[in-house]
């Protein structure tokens, strides 16, 4: 559905996107990650047809990019940053003229897509009023819903999820698994939990190269080249801890204080993978200190996202912090 190869976008002598490849099969829910300045915006923008590349290809439906800019429009719906919206126009009114510009021009029809775009966004309650008039809540919904009122095969959208409340997010969560089996879904957000519960991929984004590709738990596992262990014992805390730093082949270890005091422990971090579970085990039974909690940890998706688009002060970037 869409395809990538060597894409490439220049702002003077500043490479915002650099040389990148990727394919996206239809059914598939894509998180496109990255830092501010990254190039993801410009990237969503150059597969839109709003920028043309400098090198490289991109394909959507089998459409050149190039050549085919109009006819993959007819089947992609997009939700730019900052979603432009006229506010003295009634929401229903804009919903047809978006509509009517998207070939949707019988009146019948478009009619029964207004419907299903106004309950599929959850805009029924704000029918009769003017986009101006509208909370930056409603405001995105009003962008999610003239993004697929022509049922687009291909749906990208920047930052879909963006001033919405926890409620609404859910909402859009479940739009978008119900709209997966039938499109391909590219999205970008900064709400990296998000990312967990709704997208089947992840592409990383940073300095304008991709650097990372693969679902949230491959991602998460691949950075693991530190085991971290998170330990509860009854006992000295004082003591406890000075005994866990002894142990070998422990790295770091940080206190962890809990909201309501029953799980105060201990996070281990390992070195060079190490299992640090059986040697601890055997220094609760030697210090008789009973053991409350005893678990391996993995990154989460926001630590891996920080340990590949990190930088020193310098500019250089910095190795991961994992």
């Amino acid at each position: 559905m869409i395809r990538v190869n060597r894409l490439t976008k220049k702002f003077g002598l500043t490479v915002a996107v650099d040389g990148i490849d990727f394919e996206i099969p239809k059914g598939q829910v894509v998180g496109f990650l990255g830092p501010n300045g990254a190039g993801k915006t410009t990237t969503m923008r150059l597969l839109t047809g709003y920028l043309p590349p400098d090198e490289g290809e991109a394909t959507l439906m089998g459409h050149d990019l190039r050549t085919d800019s109009l006819e993959i429009r007819r089947h992609l719906g997009y939700l730019p940053e900052n979603n432009p919206l006229p506010d003295d126009i009634e929401i229903t009114d804009f919903l047809h003229f978006v509509g009517r510009l998207r070939g949707l021009h019988d009146l019948e029809h478009r009619m029964t897509r207004v419907k299903s775009v106004l309950k599929a966004c959850s805009l029924e309650s704000v029918v009769g009023r003017k986009l101006g008039e509208l909370s930056k809540g409603f405001r995105q919904r009003v962008g999610l819903a003239q993004a697929i009122i022509h049922d687009p095969d291909i749906l990208i959208l920047d930052e879909p999820t963006s001033g919405l409340d926890p409620n609404q997010v859910q909402e859009v969560r479940e739009l978008i698994q119900s709209l997966k089996e039938e499109k391909t879904l590219l999205l970008s957000t900064h709400i990296l939990h998000e990312v967990q519960h709704t997208c089947d991929r992840v592409i990383i984004i940073n300095k304008g190269k991709i650097v990372a590709d693969g679902s949230p738990s491959d991602l998460m596992g691949a950075q693991q080249d530190v085991t971290r262990l998170f330990v509860s014992m009854k006992g000295s805390q004082n003591e406890i801890e000075s005994a866990l730093r002894a142990l070998p082949g422990v790295g770091r270890l940080n206190a962890q204080k809990s909201v309501d005091g029953v799980e105060d422990g201990f996070m281990i971090e390992s070195e060079s993978g190490r299992d640090l579970r059986e040697s601890v085990f055997h220094l609760a039974v030697e210090k008789r200190w009973p053991i409350l909690s005893l678990r391996q940890e993995r990154l989460s998706l926001e630590e891996v996202f920080r340990a590949l688009t990190q930088f020193d002060s310098a500019g250089a970037e910095a190795p991961p912090h994992v």
